[in-house]
């Protein structure tokens, strides 16, 4: 199983609607690991799964959960952390 890590970057309507627990709750139904944590102008995502499970998981985050209103998404990728934790974590 090839692992891939993505970094988020979500801008628009995405503070305040749940949208960290939306990615936290997808992200344990789907076996992806990392964390969701506000910044000050947007929400930032580290996710870490197997690569089909990882497109899944950023096409649910392009939408977000019924409140948010994803303006922009900016995704890179980056080398898998052999150190990442096997959860998901909401900073």
């Amino acid at each position: 199983m090839a692992l891939k890590r993505a970094k988020l970057i979500i801008k628009g309507k995405v503070q305040g609607v749940f949208f960290r627990e939306f990615a936290k709750q997808n992200a344990n139904k789907l076996g992806i690991f990392g964390y969701a944590k506000n910044a000050p102008n947007h929400l930032e995502i580290i996710a870490q799964g197997e690569e089909r499970k990882l497109e899944e998981f950023i096409r649910l985050c392009r939408r977000g959960p019924i409140f948010a209103n994803v303006e922009t998404i900016d995704i890179t990728y980056e080398e898998p952390d052999s150190e990442e934790s096997e959860y998901f974590d909401v900073r």
